[in-house]
């Protein structure tokens, strides 16, 4: 399994220095929403060059024009790039379009989707590469909220699919023996002291979790 790094942040310059003591320790950078919206494309082309042996994932959260979207994301460097599972199915297509071109992937994030299962089915039918189960930083905050429920959805699906909802040093063996392809994780890594060390803990976390 493989583990991705959401660098929430709004500058590139943070990102690039985040991306730069995570990089021996992770597989996938990504850019999250905040920062291309903050810092603009340019952000995914100085992480492309800071990083080409990495796979750069830019988190656009496409809601519509999906195939222009995608390009212009994909042109910039990305390797892979999301729309919204809430999107029309004609707005997934033309994102898929948009990366069979240029040789790269689309990711569906089901942030907000009620039916996580039946929208996994759907949109990797459509072309998706895989799917995010996701949960977001506003329901993670909700008193009860877990993990498990999005493990669940991923198992049910019988798709390829990611996991990004507070994915920590505690839960990425269970994130793996659900059968993700890979974990997200933000947080567990930026908010502490030392980026280098909390990607590392995560990366000999995985390492060491039994299987099972």
């Amino acid at each position: 399994m493989k583990i991705q790094f959401a660098m929430d942040t709004l500058t590139t310059e943070q990102a690039l220095e985040w991306a730069d003591a995570a990089a021996p320790h992770v597989d996938i950078l990504e850019l999250g929403t905040p920062l291309i919206k903050s810092a603009g494309l340019s952000a995914v082309t100085a992480i492309r060059e800071a990083h080409p042996d990495k796979t750069v994932f830019a988190d656009m959260k496409t809601m519509d024009a999906g195939e222009l979207e995608a390009d212009i994301a994909f042109s910039a460097g990305a390797d892979l790039v999301t729309v919204l599972g809430s999107a029309d199915d004609s707005t997934i297509a033309g994102a898929v379009a948009a990366a069979t071109k240029h040789g790269k992937g689309i990711v569906v994030d089901l942030i907000g989707v009620a039916d996580k299962v039946a929208r996994a089915q759907q949109v990797v039918g459509l072309g998706a590469e895989f799917v995010e189960m996701h949960a977001g930083l506003d329901e993670q905050a909700q008193e009860g909220y877990s993990l498990e429920g999005l493990l669940e959805a991923g198992r049910a699906a019988g798709v390829p699919f990611s996991v990004a909802g507070g994915v920590k040093p505690a839960s990425i063996g269970s994130v793996r023996d659900a059968g993700a392809q890979i974990a997200v994780a933000g947080g567990a890594i930026y908010s502490a002291d030392d980026v280098g060390a909390a990607a590392q803990t995560l990366r000999d976390a995985l390492s060491l979790t039994p299987v099972g």
